[in-house]
Protein backbone atom coordinates (compact mmCIF):
# COMPACT_ATOMS: atom_id res chain seq x y z
CA UNK A 1 0.00 0.00 0.00
CA UNK A 2 3.03 2.38 0.33
CA UNK A 3 2.44 3.36 -3.53
CA UNK A 4 -1.29 4.23 -3.02
CA UNK A 5 0.39 6.15 0.43
CA UNK A 6 2.53 8.10 -1.95
CA UNK A 7 -0.85 9.27 -3.70
CA UNK A 8 -2.90 10.06 -1.03
CA UNK A 9 -0.64 12.21 1.73
CA UNK A 10 -0.33 14.90 -1.03
CA UNK A 11 -3.78 14.90 -2.04
CA UNK A 12 -4.93 14.64 1.45
CA UNK A 13 -2.29 17.31 2.74
CA UNK A 14 -3.43 19.86 0.23
CA UNK A 15 -7.33 19.30 1.24
CA UNK A 16 -6.67 19.76 5.24
CA UNK A 17 -4.56 22.90 4.36
CA UNK A 18 -8.06 24.25 2.41
CA UNK A 19 -9.74 23.35 5.17
CA UNK A 20 -7.40 25.19 7.93
CA UNK A 21 -6.96 28.49 6.45
CA UNK A 22 -10.30 29.43 8.00
CA UNK A 23 -9.02 28.70 11.39
CA UNK A 24 -5.83 30.16 11.30
CA UNK A 25 -3.91 31.66 7.91
CA UNK A 26 -0.56 29.97 9.64
CA UNK A 27 -1.81 26.47 9.93
CA UNK A 28 -1.84 25.48 5.70
CA UNK A 29 1.96 26.04 5.16
CA UNK A 30 2.30 23.99 8.22
CA UNK A 31 -0.07 21.06 6.86
CA UNK A 32 1.51 21.53 3.55
CA UNK A 33 5.09 21.04 4.86
CA UNK A 34 3.84 18.19 6.75
CA UNK A 35 2.61 16.34 4.45
CA UNK A 36 5.73 16.83 2.19
CA UNK A 37 7.93 15.13 4.42
CA UNK A 38 5.74 12.60 5.00
CA UNK A 39 5.59 11.94 1.29
CA UNK A 40 9.25 12.35 0.87
CA UNK A 41 9.90 9.72 3.87
CA UNK A 42 7.49 7.41 2.30
CA UNK A 43 9.74 7.94 -0.85
CA UNK A 44 12.62 6.97 0.60
CA UNK A 45 11.08 3.54 2.23
CA UNK A 46 9.98 2.75 -0.98
CA UNK A 47 13.36 2.35 -1.80
CA UNK A 48 13.61 -1.08 -0.21
CA UNK A 49 10.68 -2.15 -2.29
CA UNK A 50 11.52 -0.58 -5.56
CA UNK A 51 9.61 -3.70 -7.26
CA UNK A 52 6.25 -2.91 -5.72
CA UNK A 53 2.99 -2.78 -7.40
CA UNK A 54 -0.94 -2.44 -6.98
CA UNK A 55 -3.51 -3.46 -9.59
CA UNK A 56 -7.55 -4.09 -9.31
CA UNK A 57 -10.15 -3.26 -11.92
CA UNK A 58 -11.26 0.51 -11.74
CA UNK A 59 -13.95 0.61 -14.69
CA UNK A 60 -14.18 -3.24 -15.57
CA UNK A 61 -16.41 -2.82 -18.33
CA UNK A 62 -13.86 -0.63 -20.26
CA UNK A 63 -11.06 -2.39 -19.63
CA UNK A 64 -9.55 0.51 -17.35
CA UNK A 65 -7.76 -0.76 -14.22
CA UNK A 66 -5.89 1.38 -11.00
CA UNK A 67 -2.32 -0.48 -11.89
CA UNK A 68 0.33 1.28 -10.39
CA UNK A 69 3.62 0.27 -10.45
CA UNK A 70 7.54 1.15 -9.23
CA UNK A 71 10.25 0.28 -10.20
CA UNK A 72 14.59 1.87 -10.03
CA UNK A 73 13.20 4.87 -12.55
CA UNK A 74 9.96 5.82 -11.16
CA UNK A 75 11.10 5.01 -7.57
CA UNK A 76 13.89 7.47 -8.54
CA UNK A 77 11.22 10.12 -9.81
CA UNK A 78 9.32 9.80 -6.69
CA UNK A 79 11.29 10.56 -4.51
CA UNK A 80 12.91 13.70 -6.67
CA UNK A 81 9.15 14.42 -5.93
CA UNK A 82 8.73 14.33 -2.48
CA UNK A 83 11.83 16.04 -2.25
CA UNK A 84 11.61 19.07 -4.57
CA UNK A 85 7.53 19.26 -3.03
CA UNK A 86 9.47 20.00 0.30
CA UNK A 87 11.34 22.54 -1.21
CA UNK A 88 8.44 24.22 -3.01
CA UNK A 89 6.59 24.45 0.62
CA UNK A 90 9.78 25.75 2.31
CA UNK A 91 10.15 28.73 -0.61
CA UNK A 92 6.86 30.00 -0.78
CA UNK A 93 6.76 30.19 3.05
CA UNK A 94 6.57 33.62 3.47
CA UNK A 95 5.67 35.06 -0.17
CA UNK A 96 2.16 33.34 -0.52
CA UNK A 97 -0.12 35.67 1.95
CA UNK A 98 -3.47 35.58 -0.03
CA UNK A 99 -5.46 32.76 -0.22
CA UNK A 100 -2.36 30.73 1.52
CA UNK A 101 -4.70 27.42 1.98
CA UNK A 102 -5.83 27.23 -1.37
CA UNK A 103 -2.47 27.63 -2.82
CA UNK A 104 -0.98 24.84 -1.00
CA UNK A 105 -3.96 22.92 -2.00
CA UNK A 106 -3.44 23.76 -5.78
CA UNK A 107 0.61 22.86 -5.17
CA UNK A 108 0.17 19.14 -3.53
CA UNK A 109 -2.90 18.29 -5.94
CA UNK A 110 -0.55 19.14 -8.58
CA UNK A 111 2.62 17.10 -6.47
CA UNK A 112 0.00 14.21 -6.29
CA UNK A 113 -0.59 14.35 -10.12
CA UNK A 114 3.06 14.26 -10.96
CA UNK A 115 3.38 11.42 -8.51
CA UNK A 116 0.86 9.56 -10.29
CA UNK A 117 2.24 10.11 -13.75
CA UNK A 118 5.56 8.29 -12.44
CA UNK A 119 3.67 5.11 -10.93
CA UNK A 120 0.79 4.53 -13.25
CA UNK A 121 0.70 1.69 -16.02
CA UNK A 122 -2.69 2.09 -17.03
CA UNK A 123 -2.51 3.97 -20.33
CA UNK A 124 -6.22 5.54 -19.00
CA UNK A 125 -4.57 6.62 -15.79
CA UNK A 126 -1.35 7.86 -16.80
CA UNK A 127 -3.83 10.37 -18.65
CA UNK A 128 -5.76 10.92 -15.69
CA UNK A 129 -2.93 12.16 -13.79
CA UNK A 130 -1.47 13.68 -16.70
CA UNK A 131 -4.80 16.10 -16.41
CA UNK A 132 -4.77 16.35 -12.61
CA UNK A 133 -1.30 17.96 -12.89
CA UNK A 134 -2.97 20.76 -15.32
CA UNK A 135 -5.76 22.42 -13.54
CA UNK A 136 -3.98 23.59 -10.25
CA UNK A 137 -0.82 24.30 -11.99
CA UNK A 138 -3.20 26.70 -14.08
CA UNK A 139 -4.46 28.17 -11.00
CA UNK A 140 -1.00 28.58 -9.52
CA UNK A 141 -0.01 30.50 -12.37
CA UNK A 142 -2.79 32.80 -12.64
CA UNK A 143 -4.03 33.30 -8.51
CA UNK A 144 -0.87 34.07 -7.62
CA UNK A 145 1.80 34.69 -10.45
CA UNK A 146 3.31 38.20 -11.24
CA UNK A 147 3.60 40.54 -14.29
CA UNK A 148 1.72 39.06 -17.42
CA UNK A 149 0.34 36.14 -15.51
CA UNK A 150 -3.31 35.68 -17.04
CA UNK A 151 -2.01 35.17 -20.42
CA UNK A 152 0.96 32.75 -19.03
CA UNK A 153 -1.31 30.60 -17.46
CA UNK A 154 -3.73 30.73 -20.46
CA UNK A 155 -1.02 30.10 -22.65
CA UNK A 156 0.14 27.11 -20.44
CA UNK A 157 -3.42 25.70 -20.60
CA UNK A 158 -3.71 25.93 -23.91
CA UNK A 159 -0.72 23.83 -24.78
CA UNK A 160 -0.60 21.22 -22.76
CA UNK A 161 -4.21 20.75 -22.93
CA UNK A 162 -4.26 20.90 -27.14
CA UNK A 163 -1.00 18.18 -27.11
CA UNK A 164 -2.87 16.08 -23.92
CA UNK A 165 -5.63 15.63 -26.35
CA UNK A 166 -3.27 13.81 -29.18
CA UNK A 167 -2.02 12.18 -26.71
CA UNK A 168 -5.51 10.78 -25.53
CA UNK A 169 -6.14 9.96 -29.56
CA UNK A 170 -3.19 7.92 -29.49
CA UNK A 171 -3.99 6.14 -26.52
CA UNK A 172 -7.67 5.23 -27.74
CA UNK A 173 -6.31 3.97 -30.93
CA UNK A 174 -4.17 1.34 -29.51
CA UNK A 175 -6.84 0.34 -27.36
CA UNK A 176 -9.24 0.07 -30.27
CA UNK A 177 -6.43 -1.69 -32.03
CA UNK A 178 -5.69 -4.32 -29.58
CA UNK A 179 -9.06 -5.08 -29.14
CA UNK A 180 -9.88 -5.33 -32.84
CA UNK A 181 -6.91 -8.00 -32.59
CA UNK A 182 -7.39 -10.04 -29.78
CA UNK A 183 -10.84 -9.56 -28.80
CA UNK A 184 -9.86 -8.24 -25.20
CA UNK A 185 -10.28 -4.04 -24.70
CA UNK A 186 -7.63 -3.04 -22.11
CA UNK A 187 -5.27 0.15 -21.61
CA UNK A 188 -2.80 -1.87 -19.65
CA UNK A 189 0.59 -0.93 -20.67
CA UNK A 190 2.14 -4.54 -20.64
CA UNK A 191 -0.73 -6.15 -22.40
CA UNK A 192 -0.51 -2.64 -25.25
CA UNK A 193 3.09 -2.76 -26.01
CA UNK A 194 2.85 -6.09 -27.80
CA UNK A 195 0.68 -5.25 -30.12
CA UNK A 196 1.63 -4.91 -34.11
CA UNK A 197 0.07 -2.19 -36.37
CA UNK A 198 1.64 -1.22 -40.04
CA UNK A 199 4.83 1.23 -40.01
CA UNK A 200 2.64 4.08 -41.03
CA UNK A 201 0.10 3.69 -38.13
CA UNK A 202 2.67 3.75 -35.51
CA UNK A 203 4.51 6.41 -36.83
CA UNK A 204 1.05 8.39 -36.56
CA UNK A 205 0.83 7.33 -32.49
CA UNK A 206 3.90 7.46 -31.67
CA UNK A 207 3.87 11.71 -32.76
CA UNK A 208 0.48 11.60 -30.92
CA UNK A 209 2.68 10.72 -27.62
CA UNK A 210 6.06 12.89 -28.96
CA UNK A 211 4.14 16.11 -29.03
CA UNK A 212 2.52 16.22 -25.60
CA UNK A 213 5.21 15.13 -24.28
CA UNK A 214 7.77 17.39 -26.38
CA UNK A 215 5.55 20.34 -25.21
CA UNK A 216 5.94 19.76 -21.16
CA UNK A 217 9.54 19.01 -21.69
CA UNK A 218 9.43 22.63 -23.36
CA UNK A 219 11.64 21.45 -26.73
CA UNK A 220 12.00 23.35 -29.73
CA UNK A 221 9.68 24.86 -31.74
CA UNK A 222 7.28 23.38 -28.70
CA UNK A 223 8.72 25.75 -25.86
CA UNK A 224 7.31 29.00 -26.30
CA UNK A 225 4.57 29.00 -23.54
CA UNK A 226 7.16 27.65 -21.00
CA UNK A 227 9.37 31.05 -20.69
CA UNK A 228 6.13 33.18 -19.34
CA UNK A 229 4.93 30.23 -17.25
CA UNK A 230 7.81 29.77 -15.65
CA UNK A 231 8.52 33.80 -15.13
CA UNK A 232 5.33 34.79 -14.14
CA UNK A 233 4.48 31.81 -11.76
CA UNK A 234 5.07 32.55 -8.29
CA UNK A 235 8.05 30.69 -6.66
CA UNK A 236 6.70 27.76 -5.86
CA UNK A 237 5.27 27.20 -9.24
CA UNK A 238 8.34 27.54 -11.29
CA UNK A 239 9.93 25.07 -8.83
CA UNK A 240 7.19 22.40 -9.55
CA UNK A 241 6.99 23.55 -13.46
CA UNK A 242 10.34 23.16 -14.25
CA UNK A 243 11.81 20.97 -11.60
CA UNK A 244 8.94 18.25 -12.11
CA UNK A 245 6.50 19.01 -14.61
CA UNK A 246 8.89 19.06 -17.10
CA UNK A 247 10.14 15.41 -16.37
CA UNK A 248 7.37 14.42 -16.84
CA UNK A 249 7.49 14.81 -20.35
CA UNK A 250 11.28 13.24 -20.07
CA UNK A 251 9.47 9.94 -17.92
CA UNK A 252 6.66 9.81 -20.95
CA UNK A 253 9.52 9.61 -23.73
CA UNK A 254 11.53 6.82 -22.04
CA UNK A 255 8.41 5.22 -20.52
CA UNK A 256 5.78 5.06 -23.24
CA UNK A 257 6.81 6.77 -26.77
CA UNK A 258 10.05 5.46 -27.66
CA UNK A 259 9.38 1.34 -26.11
CA UNK A 260 5.61 1.32 -26.92
CA UNK A 261 6.95 1.85 -30.69
CA UNK A 262 10.57 1.25 -31.04
CA UNK A 263 10.57 0.88 -35.17
CA UNK A 264 8.55 4.26 -35.71
CA UNK A 265 10.96 5.91 -33.12
CA UNK A 266 14.00 4.29 -35.16
CA UNK A 267 12.83 6.56 -38.51
CA UNK A 268 12.04 9.66 -36.28
CA UNK A 269 15.31 9.74 -34.18
CA UNK A 270 17.17 11.54 -36.62
CA UNK A 271 14.54 14.65 -36.70
CA UNK A 272 14.11 14.47 -32.91
CA UNK A 273 18.15 14.66 -32.07
CA UNK A 274 17.89 17.38 -34.58
CA UNK A 275 15.07 18.69 -32.49
CA UNK A 276 17.15 18.40 -29.57
CA UNK A 277 20.34 20.02 -30.61
CA UNK A 278 18.40 22.96 -31.80
CA UNK A 279 16.90 23.13 -27.94
CA UNK A 280 20.58 22.96 -26.45
CA UNK A 281 21.90 26.17 -28.81
CA UNK A 282 18.49 28.15 -29.04
CA UNK A 283 17.99 27.91 -25.17
CA UNK A 284 21.35 29.14 -24.08
CA UNK A 285 21.38 31.85 -26.65
CA UNK A 286 18.01 33.30 -25.19
CA UNK A 287 18.77 32.60 -21.92
CA UNK A 288 22.02 35.14 -22.98
CA UNK A 289 20.06 37.86 -23.91
CA UNK A 290 17.54 38.17 -20.93
CA UNK A 291 17.53 40.99 -18.77
CA UNK A 292 14.66 39.12 -16.57
CA UNK A 293 16.53 36.78 -14.18
CA UNK A 294 13.18 34.14 -14.43
CA UNK A 295 13.62 34.33 -17.87
CA UNK A 296 16.85 33.67 -18.27
CA UNK A 297 17.00 30.81 -15.82
CA UNK A 298 13.36 29.24 -18.02
CA UNK A 299 15.49 29.20 -21.18
CA UNK A 300 18.61 27.63 -19.56
CA UNK A 301 16.10 25.01 -18.81
CA UNK A 302 15.06 24.67 -22.55
CA UNK A 303 18.68 24.17 -23.45
CA UNK A 304 19.15 21.42 -20.96
CA UNK A 305 16.17 19.40 -21.83
CA UNK A 306 17.42 19.62 -24.95
CA UNK A 307 20.31 17.15 -24.12
CA UNK A 308 17.38 15.13 -22.58
CA UNK A 309 15.68 14.70 -25.76
CA UNK A 310 18.72 13.95 -27.69
CA UNK A 311 19.53 11.42 -25.47
CA UNK A 312 16.03 9.40 -24.82
CA UNK A 313 16.56 9.05 -29.08
CA UNK A 314 19.96 7.72 -29.20
CA UNK A 315 18.55 5.10 -26.84
CA UNK A 316 21.63 3.57 -25.58
CA UNK A 317 23.14 2.46 -22.22
CA UNK A 318 25.27 5.63 -21.62
CA UNK A 319 22.50 8.08 -23.18
CA UNK A 320 19.77 6.65 -21.03
CA UNK A 321 21.84 6.88 -18.13
CA UNK A 322 23.35 10.57 -18.80
CA UNK A 323 19.00 11.49 -19.05
CA UNK A 324 18.10 9.97 -16.09
CA UNK A 325 20.83 11.62 -14.25
CA UNK A 326 20.08 14.80 -15.61
CA UNK A 327 16.87 14.68 -15.09
CA UNK A 328 17.16 14.39 -11.57
CA UNK A 329 20.30 17.00 -11.32
CA UNK A 330 18.61 19.85 -13.45
CA UNK A 331 15.34 19.75 -10.94
CA UNK A 332 17.74 20.22 -8.05
CA UNK A 333 19.61 22.67 -9.64
CA UNK A 334 16.92 24.93 -11.84
CA UNK A 335 14.30 24.82 -8.54
CA UNK A 336 17.51 26.24 -6.18
CA UNK A 337 18.31 29.14 -8.99
CA UNK A 338 14.31 29.99 -9.05
CA UNK A 339 14.24 29.95 -5.41
CA UNK A 340 17.15 32.44 -5.23
CA UNK A 341 15.19 34.55 -8.04
CA UNK A 342 12.38 34.77 -6.28
CA UNK A 343 14.10 35.69 -2.57
CA UNK A 344 16.21 38.54 -4.84
CA UNK A 345 12.64 39.61 -6.49
CA UNK A 346 10.78 39.52 -2.83
CA UNK A 347 13.67 41.58 -1.30
CA UNK A 348 14.47 44.16 -4.35
CA UNK A 349 10.93 44.02 -6.10
CA UNK A 350 12.53 43.66 -9.37
CA UNK A 351 13.96 40.79 -11.59
CA UNK A 352 15.84 42.83 -13.71
CA UNK A 353 19.09 42.24 -13.83
CA UNK A 354 19.95 45.53 -15.31
CA UNK A 355 19.43 46.91 -11.84
CA UNK A 356 21.48 44.01 -9.74
CA UNK A 357 24.79 44.00 -9.19
CA UNK A 358 27.15 44.20 -5.79
CA UNK A 359 25.22 41.98 -4.16
CA UNK A 360 28.02 40.28 -2.72
CA UNK A 361 28.83 42.34 -0.14
CA UNK A 362 25.52 42.90 1.48
CA UNK A 363 24.53 39.16 1.02
CA UNK A 364 27.49 36.63 0.53
CA UNK A 365 24.99 33.47 1.43
CA UNK A 366 22.89 34.53 -1.63
CA UNK A 367 26.06 35.10 -3.71
CA UNK A 368 27.78 31.83 -2.80
CA UNK A 369 24.38 30.00 -3.50
CA UNK A 370 24.03 31.98 -7.15
CA UNK A 371 27.31 31.15 -7.80
CA UNK A 372 27.17 27.20 -6.81
CA UNK A 373 23.69 26.77 -8.81
CA UNK A 374 25.03 28.70 -12.04
CA UNK A 375 27.76 26.65 -12.18
CA UNK A 376 25.82 23.52 -11.97
CA UNK A 377 23.68 25.00 -14.88
CA UNK A 378 26.97 25.71 -16.58
CA UNK A 379 28.19 21.55 -16.42
CA UNK A 380 30.85 22.14 -14.43
CA UNK A 381 32.69 18.68 -13.27
CA UNK A 382 32.00 17.55 -9.27
CA UNK A 383 28.56 19.02 -9.96
CA UNK A 384 25.63 16.68 -10.90
CA UNK A 385 24.74 18.83 -14.33
CA UNK A 386 28.09 17.19 -16.14
CA UNK A 387 27.60 13.63 -15.23
CA UNK A 388 24.34 13.74 -17.08
CA UNK A 389 25.23 16.39 -20.13
CA UNK A 390 28.43 14.34 -20.53
CA UNK A 391 27.31 11.46 -20.90
CA UNK A 392 24.34 11.78 -22.87
CA UNK A 393 27.16 13.38 -25.10
CA UNK A 394 29.55 9.67 -25.33
CA UNK A 395 25.78 8.16 -25.83
CA UNK A 396 24.67 10.03 -28.72
CA UNK A 397 28.28 10.37 -30.29
CA UNK A 398 27.52 6.65 -30.80
CA UNK A 399 24.84 7.37 -33.01
CA UNK A 400 25.58 10.17 -34.50
CA UNK A 401 29.14 12.38 -34.06
CA UNK A 402 27.54 15.02 -36.22
CA UNK A 403 24.66 16.28 -33.75
CA UNK A 404 26.99 15.28 -30.63
CA UNK A 405 29.44 17.63 -31.74
CA UNK A 406 27.09 20.22 -32.53
CA UNK A 407 25.23 19.24 -29.14
CA UNK A 408 28.46 20.05 -27.00
CA UNK A 409 29.00 23.25 -28.47
CA UNK A 410 25.76 24.10 -25.63
CA UNK A 411 28.77 23.45 -22.81
CA UNK A 412 30.29 26.67 -24.47
CA UNK A 413 27.32 28.55 -24.82
CA UNK A 414 25.88 27.57 -21.39
CA UNK A 415 29.16 28.68 -19.48
CA UNK A 416 28.22 31.89 -21.47
CA UNK A 417 24.70 32.43 -19.91
CA UNK A 418 25.98 30.97 -16.23
CA UNK A 419 28.34 33.38 -15.98
CA UNK A 420 26.20 36.20 -17.49
CA UNK A 421 24.25 35.22 -14.24
CA UNK A 422 26.62 35.61 -11.69
CA UNK A 423 28.04 38.83 -12.99
CA UNK A 424 24.94 40.62 -13.43
CA UNK A 425 23.67 39.65 -10.27
CA UNK A 426 26.43 39.39 -7.42
CA UNK A 427 29.45 41.03 -8.86
CA UNK A 428 30.18 44.19 -10.69
CA UNK A 429 28.73 47.65 -8.98
CA UNK A 430 26.17 48.11 -7.22
CA UNK A 431 24.76 51.08 -8.72
CA UNK A 432 21.25 51.23 -6.57
CA UNK A 433 22.31 51.12 -3.72
CA UNK A 434 20.85 47.83 -2.68
CA UNK A 435 21.15 46.83 1.00
CA UNK A 436 19.01 43.59 1.23
CA UNK A 437 19.13 41.05 3.99
CA UNK A 438 20.86 38.05 2.92
CA UNK A 439 19.34 34.50 3.15
CA UNK A 440 17.20 33.74 6.44
CA UNK A 441 18.16 30.78 8.70
CA UNK A 442 14.59 28.84 6.87
CA UNK A 443 16.76 30.41 3.40
CA UNK A 444 20.02 28.71 4.33
CA UNK A 445 18.43 25.44 5.47
CA UNK A 446 17.03 25.00 2.27
CA UNK A 447 20.25 26.15 -0.01
CA UNK A 448 22.08 23.78 2.13
CA UNK A 449 20.06 20.85 1.68
CA UNK A 450 20.14 21.66 -2.49
CA UNK A 451 23.97 22.33 -2.05
CA UNK A 452 24.39 19.36 -0.52
CA UNK A 453 22.12 17.41 -3.26
CA UNK A 454 23.97 18.29 -6.24
CA UNK A 455 27.31 17.96 -4.90
CA UNK A 456 26.65 14.88 -3.75
CA UNK A 457 25.27 13.86 -7.54
CA UNK A 458 28.28 15.03 -9.21
CA UNK A 459 30.78 13.56 -6.90
CA UNK A 460 29.38 10.10 -5.76
CA UNK A 461 26.40 9.17 -8.75
CA UNK A 462 27.21 5.45 -8.47
CA UNK A 463 23.79 5.06 -6.12
CA UNK A 464 21.51 6.91 -8.72
CA UNK A 465 23.08 4.48 -11.82
CA UNK A 466 22.46 1.28 -9.35
CA UNK A 467 18.55 2.41 -8.98
CA UNK A 468 17.82 2.86 -12.69
CA UNK A 469 20.00 -0.25 -13.61
CA UNK A 470 17.35 -3.05 -14.03
CA UNK A 471 15.29 -0.24 -15.46
CA UNK A 472 17.41 0.67 -18.39
CA UNK A 473 18.42 -3.00 -19.05
CA UNK A 474 14.86 -3.72 -19.17
CA UNK A 475 14.10 -1.03 -21.65
CA UNK A 476 16.89 -1.63 -23.82
CA UNK A 477 16.37 -5.58 -23.69
CA UNK A 478 12.59 -5.83 -24.12
CA UNK A 479 12.43 -4.25 -27.37
CA UNK A 480 15.20 -5.41 -29.70
CA UNK A 481 17.82 -3.28 -30.53
CA UNK A 482 18.88 0.13 -29.87
CA UNK A 483 18.01 2.64 -32.17
CA UNK A 484 20.10 2.76 -35.39
CA UNK A 485 23.32 4.41 -35.90
CA UNK A 486 23.12 8.03 -37.73
CA UNK A 487 25.99 8.59 -39.80
CA UNK A 488 29.85 7.05 -39.61
CA UNK A 489 30.20 4.25 -37.06
CA UNK A 490 32.10 5.16 -33.80
CA UNK A 491 34.42 2.63 -31.58
CA UNK A 492 32.19 1.31 -28.78
CA UNK A 493 32.47 2.87 -25.69
CA UNK A 494 32.09 0.96 -22.62
CA UNK A 495 29.34 1.57 -20.33
CA UNK A 496 29.22 1.86 -16.53
CA UNK A 497 28.92 -1.36 -15.70
CA UNK A 498 32.06 -2.24 -18.09
CA UNK A 499 30.17 -4.04 -20.75
CA UNK A 500 30.13 -2.67 -24.30
CA UNK A 501 26.39 -0.69 -25.15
Amino acid sequence: MILVWLLAIPAAGGLLAWLLEGVDRKLPKYAALAAMLAQFAAAIYLGFHRSASIAFAWIPPFGIGFTIASDGLSFLLVLLTGFLGVMAVASAWTEISQRSGFFYFNLLLALAGVTGVFLARDLFLFYFFWEVMLIPTYFLIVLWGSGNRVYAGAKFFLFTQASGLLMLLAILALYFLHGRATGVYTFDYADLSGIRMSPAVALVLMLGFFLAFAVKLGAVPFHSWLPDAYTEAPTGGSVLLAGLLSKTGAYGLLRFAVPLFLPAAREFAPIAMALGVASILYGALEAFGQTDLKKMISYSSVSQMGFVLLGVFAWNRLALYGVIMLIVSHGISTGALFILSGGLQERLDTRDTGRMGGLWSPMPRLGGAVMLFAMASQGLPGLGNFIGEFLVLLGAFQVSPVLAGIGATGFIASCIYSLWIVQKTIHGKNLEGWNPPDLSIRESAVMAVLSIAILWLGLYPQPVFTAVRPSIGSLLSERAAPLPQIGSQTAAVKDLRGETP
